[in-house]
């Protein structure tokens, strides 16, 4: 997590002192949140900052917080990503991109029941591909989608007693990450 969450401030500051003109787009940040994520009961947001012509870096992060019938499960995520903007015709951070990212991950369940309690952690990367437009100068909408690897580690705890981890070997499991995302362009 340190090493992600150093990624990620060190290449904000860097793009934080970008001094570079831009001839025909004044838009340089966005905020955004991702419009899928209530449905699992997660808030999820984003901030997006222009590098180049053709590139952006965006920072994502995450909370959950789901309950029902005594189970819980609380979370939080941190996405940093890089996006090359690919359109001929527009400037970053508008048209068809393709990002890679990384992703780290802390979820724990918790039962009320038998006193039960897990921990799971994930840390990975992938590829999405997707577009963003902005409408009016100020509006943005985000759509995006593609394959994630994780490594993943569970450790449980019943009554007390700590069971061993339960480590999912290598980069095998495979995931999807998409959304569409709503922002604000400044």
């Amino acid at each position: 997590m340190k090493k992600t969450l150093f990624f990620a401030l060190a290449l904000f500051a860097i793009t934080s002192f970008q001094t570079t003109v831009f001839a025909q787009s004044e838009v340089k940040n966005i905020f955004k949140v991702n419009l899928l994520s209530p449905i699992v009961r997660t808030g999820s947001f984003f901030y997006e900052r222009v590098i180049t012509e053709k590139s952006t870096a965006q920072l994502g992060f995450f909370y959950t917080g789901w309950s029902s019938s005594g189970t819980k499960i609380r979370g939080f995520g941190i996405t940093p990503e890089y996006r090359f903007y690919v359109s001929n015709s527009k400037q970053a951070p508008q048209g068809f991109f393709v990002a890679p990212f990384l992703r780290y991950q802390n979820l724990e369940l918790t039962t009320d029941a038998a006193a039960e309690k897990a921990t799971l952690t994930a840390f990975g990367g992938g590829l999405v591909i997707g577009g963003q437009w902005i409408f009016s100068e100020r509006i943005s909408l985000d759509v995006f989608g593609g394959p994630s690897l994780n490594s993943r580690r569970f450790k449980a705890t019943t009554n007390g007693t700590t069971e061993e981890d339960f480590t999912l070997t290598g980069f095998g499991s495979f995931g999807l990450r998409f959304g569409v995302t709503v922002g604000i362009a400044f």
